[in-house]
C-alpha cells in the first residue's frame, strides 16, 4: 500500500506521472491486505509517533481525501485505544516510552492497577505494575479498504497500474519478465518483504526479510465492554473484532524468512495464547477459536524501523520498506514524505530523515522498543 499511497500523493500534489508495478494484482499475498489494520501513537521513537499522528488525521478524513467515480470510502476506523500492560519489570521501559510519547502530546493515560480494576472489571491484573491507554487516536480499521481507496483514487489522477514481474533494475529502467522495459525519472521500491532483493541489483543493502505472523480469530460467552486492543506483558495481544476477537503473539522457535502463509501454527494457539488469554481475562476458559489466517511482516532486521528515503549512492532511487508490522498505519505520512522527496528533493510536511537508509551502513540503529 505504501506505492499506492506515493503513487496517489505524487500525482495529486506534484502533478508528477506514475506507472506502480505490482507484481500480484490481486493482492493474495500481500501484506497490506492480510494485516490486523491497527493505528497507535504508542512507540518509544519520535518519528514513528509523528507518522501515526499525520496518518491519523488522514485516516479521519479519507471519505474526503480519497472519494473518486461518486465512491466515498469508508473504513470502519473506531479508536477505543491501545491498552499496553506491564509488569514490575517492564515498568521502566513503559515509563520511558510514555514520556516520550507526551512530548509528542499524544494523549496517553498512565494507569495503576486500581485503575485499571475500576475500568475493565473483566480484567485480571494478577503479577501488573501499570499500564498506559491510547485515551484518543488508536484503534483500528478495514486495511483492506484502505488499499483499495488509494489505487482507486491514484487511478482517477492518471496513475498506471501494470501487472509484471520484475526482473532487473537499473538506475533509469525496469525490465520485466516478459521484456518489458519501464524507463524512469525516479524509481521508488516498495515492495514490502520482497524489496531487498531489487535493491540489491542497485548495490544497497535492505535488511528486509518476509517474516510470517498468524492472527486468530475466536469467539468468547462473554462480552468485554469498553475492550481496546490489549497487549499482554508475555507479547500476546487481542482485540474486539465483530461479535468475536482477533488476537495473535510472537511466533514460536525460529522465525523462518519467507514461510509459507498456509502454514499456520495452530500449536501456538493452543498452547501459548489461550492459556494466557484465559488468565489474563477468566471469561476466556471458555473460548473457541473458529478462523486463522497469516500475513507477511515486512520485517527491519536492523532496528525494527521503517526505511525511507534515498538509496546510498543513488540520487533517484527511492525506497519505502521494513516498517517491521507498522507500515500500513504510517502509509499516508510515508507516502506523502516520500512524494515530496522525490518530487522536490526535500521533506515539507514532516521530516523523516531519521529512517533514511544510510543508518544501516553507518552502522546506527534507530531502535523502537514498542514493537508488537
Amino acid at each position: 500500500m505504501l506505492g499506492s499511497a506515493a503513487a496517489f500523493f505524487l500525482a495529486r500534489d506534484h502533478g508528477v506521472a506514475v506507472t506502480v508495478l505490482e507484481r500480484d494484482a490481486s493482492y493474495r499475498i500481500a501484506s497490506s491486505a492480510l494485516s490486523a489494520s491497527s493505528i497507535r501513537q504508542q512507540f518509544s521513537c519520535a518519528v514513528n509517533i509523528r507518522l501515526s499522528q499525520a496518518s491519523l488525521k488522514f485516516f479521519r478524513r479519507i471519505g474526503d481525501e480519497l472519494a473518486a467515480n461518486g465512491e466515498r470510502p469508508d473504513i470502519g476506523l473506531v479508536e477505543p485505544g491501545y491498552l499496553f500492560l506491564a509488569t514490575a519489570a517492564g515498568v521502566e521501559t513503559l515509563r520511558a516510552n510514555y514520556e516520550q510519547q507526551r512530548e509528542c502530546d499524544a494523549p496517553i493515560a498512565w494507569l495503576t492497577t486500581g485503575a485499571l480494576r475500576e475500568r475493565w472489571p473483566w480484567l485480571s491484573v494478577d503479577g501488573l505494575a501499570a499500564a498506559c491507554l491510547g485515551e484518543r487516536g488508536e484503534g483500528w480499521f478495514d486495511g483492506y479498504s484502505v488499499l483499495r481507496a488509494f489505487r482507486r483514487k491514484a487511478i482517477s489522477l492518471g496513475v498506471r497500474y501494470v501487472q509484471a514481474d520484475v526482473r532487473t533494475l537499473r538506475k533509469a529502467s525496469v525490465t520485466c519478465a516478459d521484456g518489458t522495459v519501464f524507463d524512469s525519472d525516479a524509481l521508488l521500491i516498495s515492495a514490502g518483504a520482497w524489496s531487498a532483493p531489487l535493491a540489491a541489483q542497485l548495490g544497497a543493502l535492505l535488511p528486509v526479510r518476509a517474516r510470517k505472523r498468524d492472527v486468530f480469530v475466536f469467539t468468547a460467552p462473554a462480552t468485554l465492554p469498553a475492550c481496546p486492543l490489549v497487549i499482554d506483558p508475555s507479547g500476546v495481544w487481542f482485540r474486539p473484532e465483530g461479535r468475536g476477537f482477533i488476537c495473535g503473539a510472537p511466533p514460536r522457535g525460529v522465525d523462518a524468512d519467507d514461510a509459507p502463509l498456509d502454514a499456520i501454527d495452530h500449536g501456538l494457539f493452543d498452547e501459548t495464547i489461550w492459556p494466557l488469554l484465559a488468565a489474563r481475562v477468566p471469561a476466556f476458559e471458555a473460548l473457541r477459536m473458529t478462523n486463522a489466517w497469516a500475513g507477511y511482516y515486512e520485517l527491519n532486521t536492523f532496528d525494527h524501523n521503517g526505511l525511507v528515503g534515498a538509496l546510498p549512492g543513488h540520487d533517484r532511487v527511492f525506497t519505502a520498506c521494513g516498517f517491521s508490522g507498522h507500515g500500513m498505519q504510517q502509509a499516508p505520512a510515508v507516502g506523502r514524505a516520500i512524494a515530496e522527496l522525490i518530487a522536490t528533493g526535500k521533506y515539507q510536511t514532516l521530516d523523516v530523515s531519521a529512517l533514511d537508509p544510510a543508518r544501516v551502513l553507518r552502522h546506527e540503529p534507530l531502535l523502537e522498543r514498542n514493537v508488537i
